[in-house]
């Protein structure tokens, strides 16, 4: 039992795995709607795909299929190992069982380092459309009032998903909403202008050699997937959830392949529209502009809607498409964090404290709000030092999310490596390992063209900025773990976390609250384990 206070108690689930969260509350739909949101697909866009565009022009529609191939791999990965082990920690407890604790806890690092680092980007964007939704251009020109709006959004999102994860839900139903409809009717118009021969000069029929990157070099196809590994990164969300889903087991894995499923009809649908539309030119509203490289849709959105009254709208509606894109991103980048910390709390490789459950919301209430602090802290702190290391934040982020969903991959592989015949051979062997070592192979190629000087906005030491912050974030995970080892070690023997098991170190025995009032929060605890027996094999069912 935690003695930090007297409003601290142990708490043990019900049933094996289970932290206290509240089950049942997701079913698909939300669970899809979730893992959706979690990508911020008009944000996304606009954010990267003039970056894209500069590195592969026309061709840029390939890079949306080719970049699907690993994440549809990695959501098939997560899908069976989720099917094993429905537990919040995702990546931090299935690597934990398939490699040891060690890479267990690196594997969280990678999702709250890559969640914290997109959230000052991800603020960042919300501020400064909350301004020109209001048509105050000054302010959202303005370093510090948009840094002042972006702290505000973190906060009303961090208190959102501290009351429940319904409420959550239901907000990202409206938001997402609102997103895709704009972005539907934004692809519609552009290519009916273009076909119609009213779009601008410069614009394009597309072609179907749009979809086959020949001509690209190596090195720009890597760089660009990279970029959009980006703008798929977050459908895990869906997973993240799962102990709060109607069927844990099943429900959260089938949301995650069907968000990347639909992310790329979305994606693929707007690049084509744009690029047809705005072409890859390098003046006016041309993709190749590097003046439209920071917001795409800022530069073709009137052109495609025009100066009608309706037209207006529809500008306005995509303005607010890319605020809720970016506030909805915001939000569900704090749902999988706090929930990988409840995990890693709960295993006790992070302090007990992050394994608090709130008694009425039944949510991680320490862990979220922590996450919410940590991402105003690093985002302020980034803003002060400066806005082209903010900006090379964002391509950092590239590489943790490599890393982190690489090794899931490779977990998937080697938890089930005793059971690859017949469909397990491709649903848990071939696939996820592809998948595994296509993101390994992106994730070494970028290192090297990022630690070149050139290779971002920054330079530190001579090492590019891009690297700097990436593999820097790694390194001090990695001595974070190192310190932690020492001060609390029975998760770094594995007396917690138990390899090659999937028995859950949670006591059920005493029932969700162990008799104490429902006011009182609670925390969840692992009991040592120094003495516990083989666990099962992870094809077994539960009993």
């Amino acid at each position: 039992m935690s003695t930090e206070t007297s409003s601290e108690v142990a708490g043990f689930g019900s049933a094996p795995g289970d932290k206290g969260l509240k089950g049942g509350a997701l079913g698909l739909l939300s669970s899809v709607v979730i893992g959706m949101a979690s990508t911020a697909p008009a944000y996304s866009l606009a954010a990267s795909l003039g970056l894209i565009v500069v590195i592969a022009g026309e061709k840029s529609p390939s890079i949306m299929l080719i970049a699907f191939i690993p994440m549809y791999l990695i959501a098939v990965a997560y899908r069976e190992l989720n099917e094993a082990e429905p537990d919040c920690g995702t990546t931090f407890t299935w690597a934990g069982r398939a490699f040891g604790p060690w890479m267990g806890w690196l594997g969280g690092w990678g999702i709250i380092a890559a969640d914290v680092i997109v959230m000052a980007n991800l603020a960042q964007i919300a501020g400064q459309y909350t301004f020109e939704l209001f048509g105050l251009t000054d302010l959202s020109g303005s370093t510090l009032w948009t840094t002042v709006a972006g702290v505000i959004w973190i906060a009303v999102m961090t208190y959102i998903c501290y009351r429940g994860i319904e409420i959550s839900a239901r907000l990202q139903y409206a938001l997402l909403g609102v997103e895709l409809v704009v972005l539907a009717v934004f692809a519609v118009i552009a290519l009916v202008k273009v076909f119609a021969g009213t779009a601008p000069t410069g614009s394009m029929v597309p072609s179907i050699a749009w979809l086959w990157p020949d001509g690209l070099g190596v090195s720009d196809i890597v760089d660009a997937i990279l970029i959009a590994v980006f703008l798929y990164w977050g459908w895990d969300t869906a997973v993240a959830v799962n102990e709060e889903s109607d069927d844990p087991g099943k429900t959260p894995g089938r949301a995650a392949v069907l968000s990347t499923l639909l992310l790329l009809v979305t994606y693929v649908l707007v690049t084509v529209a744009t690029v047809a539309f705005a072409g890859t030119g390098t003046t006016g509203i041309g993709l190749g502009n590097p003046d439209n490289s920071g917001d795409v849709f800022a530069a073709v959105g009137p052109a495609v809607f025009g100066d009608s009254g309706v037209g207006k709208l529809f500008v306005i509606l995509l303005i607010i498409s890319v605020l809720t894109s970016s506030a909805a991103s915001t939000q569900t980048t704090i749902l999988p964090t706090a929930r990988a910390a409840l995990s890693m709390g709960a295993y006790r490789a992070i302090p007990e404290r992050f394994a608090r459950i709130h008694p009425k919301y039944l949510t991680p209430s320490y862990a979220t709000w922590a996450m919410g602090g940590v991402s105003v802290v690093f985002y302020v702190g980034l803003t002060l030092i400066s806005q082209n290391v903010l900006a090379d934040s964002i391509a950092a982020v590239g590489l943790l999310i490599a890393f982190y969903y690489g090794l899931t991959g490779f977990a998937c592989v080697w938890y089930y490596r005793k059971h690859l015949q017949g469909r397990n051979l491709w649903t848990k062997g071939v696939l996820p390992g592809l998948g595994g070592l296509t993101l390994l192979g992106a994730f070494i190629e970028a290192s090297i063209g990022y630690a070149n000087p050139a290779g971002g906005e920054t330079v530190v030491f001579g090492i590019g900025g891009v690297f700097v912050i990436g593999i820097g974030a790694l390194v001090l995970g990695g001595v974070l773990m190192l310190v932690y080892s020492r001060v609390n070690p029975p998760f770094f023997k594995g007396q917690t976390l138990v390899p090659g098991s999937y028995d859950l170190v949670l006591d059920a025995e005493g029932g969700p609250h162990l008799g104490l009032p429902d006011s009182e929060e609670r925390t969840v605890i692992a009991p040592d384990l120094s003495n516990l027996p083989p666990g099962k094999d992870p094809v077994d069912p539960r009993p």
